[in-house]
Formats: structure tokens, sequence, C-alpha cells
């Protein structure tokens, strides 16, 4: 026995009683990163209203994951700029506190398959190099990375950019 406490999390779809908790949560894991401002996700307009975002279930999904009651991040899938056929894995922010106990992974699987489900092709997202367990996360998902971002990203501050083929569940 490690001594490792068991938590245990669920993930939920947003609605607008977690905007709030959710907006606060992407703003202070942006500040740990130093993605504040224009061309970071955590300066998003939809970040204030994520709930009114992501309520379109035929095209954008957005997940919250709660422990004990309290929201502790999120992430979300919808077409990237309007795109049916390519999408976007966005805003996967956690608490330091709920990192490293599979919630990301978990999120991470939700988003992807209910991407397979809408009938997506392919999964692009973009990240800061300092986000390295994220990236580590992306790469055990078979996230390919690219030399340049999509055309049409408004996350200009982001260095990192990477995109996964998907296959029919």
């Amino acid at each position: 026995m490690t001594g490792e406490k068991l938590v245990t999390f669920e993930i939920l779809e947003i609605k607008p009683e977690h905007d709030r908790d959710i907006c606060e949560i992407i703003k202070k894991v942006g500040e740990e990163y130093g993605a504040v401002g224009d061309g970071f996700g955590s300066s998003d307009a939809e970040v204030a209203e994520m709930s009114k975002h992501y309520c379109d279930r035929s095209a954008s999904l957005y997940l919250v994951a709660i422990i004990e009651g309290s929201i502790v991040g999120g992430c979300g899938i919808a077409g990237f700029n309007g795109s049916r056929e390519t999408c976007e894995l966005r805003k996967l922010f956690l608490l330091k506190e709920s990192r490293g106990l599979g919630i990301g992974k978990e999120l991470v699987a939700k988003c992807l398959d209910y991407a397979r489900q809408k009938g997506y092709k392919e999964c692009y997202l973009d990240t800061l190099s300092s986000m390295k367990s994220a990236i580590a996360l992306y790469d055990k998902f078979c996230f390919v990375h690219l030399d340049r971002p999509l055309e049409g990203t408004i996350h200009n501050g982001c260095d990192v950019w990477m995109l996964k083929k998907l296959q029919a569940a």
C-alpha cells in the first residue's frame, strides 16, 4: 500500500449554476501558467458563461469534474470554427490539487467519445509548452504534434498544436 488516498469524483455536463466556479478555475489555472490576455483560452469571451456556449448538444459539450460537491475543473469539445469535420478539445483546466487523480484522462476520453458520436473526423487542440502534464496526457491519447496551428485559431499565444484522427466508435 502506497498510502495514496482514493478520491471519488463525478463528471457532469455543465449547467448555468457551474458557470461562476468554472470561470474562476479557468482564470486561476491560466494565471498559474502565464496564459493571460488575448490569444489564450482563459481570456475567451465564452469563459464567463460556459453553459450558454456549450448548450447545443448536437455540436458541443462541456463537462465539469466535481469532488465532494466542489467543481475542480472541466473540459469541452466543439467544432473548430464551426466545422462539422474538425472539432477542438477546449479548456481542459484542473485545479492543482485535483491533478494526477485521473480526472483529466476521464474528461478527455468522454469528450473524444462525444466527438466520435457526432461524426467529427479529427480533433485539434492548442496549448502551452509549460503545460507538460497536459501534453503528456494528449500524447497518451495519440494526438500528433503539429509544426503550426490550424488556420483560423484564435489562440495565437499558444506554442503547442496537436491533432488526432478520430475513428468511428
